[in-house]
């Protein structure tokens, strides 16, 4: 979370958190062309950062992957490890069904 000058987050910032909180978020698997298993992690509103977030779950798993319409995919199976993840963001993990 970004700070201004005086150590406070940012109103940007406020209204990107208050926007994890109400996300509905679904992690399936989908297997693509040759066998290939991509999980899918979709349901952001406009408000939140996808491509930061996308940032982060590539990072923290390792992976290769991309963000189209507003949908994450992540090459290889990572359905169990995503939740923790986005719980460390800031999402809640009653928000996020596999």
């Amino acid at each position: 979370m970004d700070k201004d000058e005086f150590g406070l987050p940012t109103e940007a910032d406020v209204f990107e958190e208050i926007a994890k909180s109400d996300q509905q978020i679904k992690v399936s698997l989908v297997t693509r062309r040759y066998g290939k298993k991509i999980t899918l992690v979709e349901g952001f509103d406009k408000q939140v950062d996808v491509k930061a977030i996308a940032k982060n779950l590539k990072e923290g798993l390792a992976c290769g992957g991309t963000v189209k319409n507003s949908t994450i995919e992540l090459q290889g199976d990572h359905k169990k490890k995503v939740k923790p993840i986005l719980v460390k963001i800031g999402f809640s993990a009653d928000a996020i069904s596999d």
